[in-house]
């Protein structure tokens, strides 16, 4: 079809080049020739594998997030530290900069690997507490991140393990507060409106 159809005749061998333009490059046929199938979408909403899904779906980001999240805050404790340690020793010059950057690198790889490790927990307990429960709610991110506690602490002893357990749970549920729309705050937040 060109933009003078009306003023100007097409040619019929311009007609089948026109219809070979639409054809892919890579492949030997018509695309346009392949259903398309409904519905486009991967699980069903319900389904076992729906919230399975999700959640597999979140678990790289996390950890992503957090060893990358880990390392920043390592890297600044890291300079701090070490402009802290170079100043007392009175360094100065190349051998101060090696130092800084020796701080830095350390702690930065140290506190990101720990939050990867530990989001790595807590989205392998997470997706199995999912999987065998078959349901999608917060008591899912109350058992992973406890469970994370006590075996990121399991081999410091029981009481070791205890404070990981409560740390675990009480992060979850400052996560829960804050991200879950069914919760008592946000409850009584409408109630007043």
């Amino acid at each position: 079809m060109s933009l003078f159809s009306d003023i100007i005749p097409i040619n019929k061998n311009d007609e089948k080049k026109q219809a070979s333009a639409n054809l892919s490059p890579y492949l030997n046929f018509d695309p346009h020739y392949i259903p398309k199938m409904q519905p486009e979408f991967l699980y069903p909403d319900e389904s076992h594998m729906a919230s399975t899904a999700r959640r597999s779906n979140v678990a790289l980001p996390i950890i992503g997030m957090s060893f990358m999240t880990g390392s920043g805050l390592g890297g600044m404790a890291g300079l701090y530290k070490g402009l802290r340690a170079t100043t007392l020793a009175g360094q100065t010059g190349k051998v101060r900069r090696t130092q800084l950057i020796n701080y830095v690198m350390k702690q930065g790889t140290t506190t990101g690997c720990t939050l990867g490790i530990l989001a790595s927990f807590y989205s392998t307990i997470a997706l199995g507490v999912t999987w065998l429960r078959d349901q999608e709610d917060s008591t899912n991110t109350f058992i992973a991140a406890t469970a994370t506690g006590v075996l990121y602490k399991s081999t410091s002893g029981l009481r070791s393990m205890g404070l990981g357990a409560a740390a675990g749970l009480t992060l979850a549920g400052l996560y829960t507060l804050i991200t879950d729309n069914d919760n008592i705050w946000s409850k009584a937040r409408y109630m007043r409106m």
